[in-house]
């Protein structure tokens, strides 16, 4: 009841500590310890339920029976088919700093793993020791006859400490360490997806940006082509200076919109240098413009995003380890047992040190049990439960969040798909429009005026066909991201 009473009413004692009865023997109480042995504090794990949609509203037309090996796995950037892309995504995987030092942060949870599972074993310290002395003979006790008033001490000692683990310290502590290195492990795989995913952002919207330069350039082409043929005809007295100035600033107006798309093109160019590990100003990409549509990716179902999302499988690893907190806060609550042991040998002489005669050994063990401490276990206790249920809550944000990821782009693609067959033919239908103002216009039945209104009509239509093409490939880029991009749970390694 009392032990009931120390570690909470409402946490179940994993396994019933049996008390001995009557005084006990050496031998009692070292069976009493292997006994107690198994006992562990605190609750066991149990993974969190969360709420998972049958399937994604977003993909109505999604086949669960399709197979899985469709889903882009491992190196997932090939499915765009660009060389230049997948040498990049390479560069990333060996140069990405921000890689490394997840490596490194990876690394150093392992290492405290391993410490954790020190304390497992004892702690045995050796040492040596040589002292001369001389005893004043006016010392108490000291016997001419019998005491020598000068001496040599050798001392060759082994001492050992043990804390035997009766409530489940150790193994709660080495269960949080290891759940804070998948945790880790984790994260590592999340930073890679991040910045694999982020490279091929980038890599679109600059491949996107040099579409819309070459676009933009084309037209200030015609747009001088369309001013040569107005001025001529101005001098020929056919038009006024009203229609020249009106195709210069056309001209103009175009020229310096390609111009400014420099200005993004470059910072994307700079982001990229960065992501595979090389200093901006000895980088530099050749303008390839973008042409391709997306690959179809296909969703899976909601339940897989959960296995699929390094960032919700450390989220969930870390939910272990919190519960495991509140176990080595509940081991406070029961005696501290420590067990020690010494030997070696002693001796006046060197050459005498090691034998049976100079041998030395102790053995004792100690118990200690905190009467009073003005409620610091039970506010101990309290924070490792809150801690605890600030990570569930965290998990399941991350899931819903996942989820959220998923939907948004998948909306994405399927909108933006619809637009751009809409901008299509937008942009066909303002290329038909241009045409006929022009021919009106060499025809003289119309002013200039209605052939630069169908011109800034045709580019901006083309211009946001190349934005939407760019936009679709960003969002399958993120789609590829809420879903994992072929990661699996079982990836985690077993530490």
């Amino acid at each position: 009841m009392l032990i009931r009473q120390a570690i909470g009413a409402n946490q179940p004692i994993p396994r019933t500590c049996p008390a001995p009865r009557g005084r006990p023997s050496a031998w009692t109480a070292l069976l009493a310890i292997i006994l107690l042995g198994g006992c562990t504090a605190g609750p066991n794990y149990v993974r969190p339920a969360v709420e998972v949609p049958p399937a994604y509203k977003e993909a109505p037309g999604w086949k669960a029976a399709q197979p899985s090996d469709a889903a882009p796995k491992g190196k997932w950037w090939e499915v765009y088919q660009d060389s230049q892309l997948d040498a990049f995504e390479d560069q990333v995987t060996v140069s990405n700093q921000t890689i490394k030092s997840a490596v490194a942060q990876f690394a150093e949870a392992r290492a405290a793993l391993r410490v954790s599972r020190a304390d497992y074993f004892p702690t045995v310290t050796g040492g040596l020791s040589l002292d001369r002395e001389h005893v004043s003979s006016n010392a108490p006790l000291f016997s001419k006859g019998v005491s020598k008033s000068d001496y040599s001490d050798y001392v060759l000692p082994i001492d050992a400490s043990y804390e035997p683990d009766l409530w489940g310290r150790v193994r709660r502590n080495v269960e949080a360490s290891r759940s804070e290195a998948q945790a880790t492990a984790a994260d590592l795989a999340n930073v890679n997806l991040s910045m694999h995913a982020e490279l091929a952002y980038d890599y679109f919207e600059l491949r996107g940006l040099d579409a819309e330069e070459a676009l933009l350039d084309s037209a200030v082409g015609s747009y001088q082509t369309a001013l040569d043929l107005t001025e001529h005809r101005y001098k020929g007295g056919l038009v006024s200076a009203v229609d020249v100035a009106q195709a210069k600033t056309l001209l103009e107006t175009t020229r310096a919109q390609a111009q400014d798309v420099g200005v993004s093109r470059a910072s994307y160019e700079h982001a990229i240098a960065v992501l595979v590990g090389k200093p901006a100003s000895t980088f530099s990409i050749a303008p390839l413009p973008l042409t391709a549509p997306p690959p179809q990716i296909p969703p899976g179902v909601p339940s897989d995003l959960l296995e699929r999302r390094p960032d919700i499988a450390a989220a969930e690893r870390r939910v272990e380890e919190a519960n495991a907190q509140i176990g080595v806060a509940k081991t406070a609550y029961f005696p501290l047992v420590t067990l020690s042991g010494a030997g070696g040998f002693e001796s006046g002489a060197l050459s005498t040190l090691i034998q049976g005669p100079s041998g030395l050994w102790s053995f004792g063990a100690a118990g200690a049990e905190t009467i009073f401490d003005a409620g610091r276990r039970r506010g101990l206790t309290q924070e490792a439960v809150a801690l605890h249920d600030q990570s569930v809550a965290n998990y399941r944000q991350t899931v819903l969040g996942g989820f959220q990821e998923v939907e948004d782009n998948l909306a994405a693609l399927r909108i933006l798909q619809d637009e751009a067959q809409t901008e299509s033919a937008a942009v066909a239908a303002a290329q038909h429009s241009l045409d006929l103002s022009i021919n009106r216009y060499k025809g003289g039945v119309t002013s200039y005026l209605e052939v630069t209104t169908a011109q800034n009509a045709a580019l901006a239509d083309e211009v946001t066909a190349v934005e939407i093409l760019t936009r679709r490939l960003a969002a399958s880029v993120l789609l590829v991201k809420a879903l994992g991009g072929g990661w699996n749970v079982s990836q985690i390694p077993h530490v």
